[in-house]
């Protein structure tokens, strides 16, 4: 059986607004998202944008770096944006 890789998202909706979940599936629910049949939080925000992305090696820890994320103020939010699009030395 092969295991299923989980990956915590962040993107940016039309508004400007910041919306992070995670799912096993990032390509299928990118697209959910931009149909408006995703989230609550994204329908009438499309179209979304993929800012952020990190695998993660199961559900579980997808699920509490997502709670972590949801909980940082949304300064801290863009700094992590902003770092992960930095070149690693």
């Amino acid at each position: 059986m092969k295991k299923q890789s989980w990956v915590v998202y962040i993107v940016q909706c039309a508004d400007g607004t910041l919306y992070t979940g995670c799912t096993n599936n990032l390509e299928s629910r990118l697209l959910t998202h931009n149909q408006d049949k995703g989230a609550k939080y994204t329908r009438g925000r499309t179209p979304v944008k993929l800012k952020y992305s990190k695998k993660c090696t199961s559900r579980s820890e997808a699920q509490q770096l997502e709670y972590e994320i949801k909980q940082l103020p949304r300064k801290e939010k863009e700094e992590l944006l902003v770092a992960s699009n930095s070149p690693t030395p």
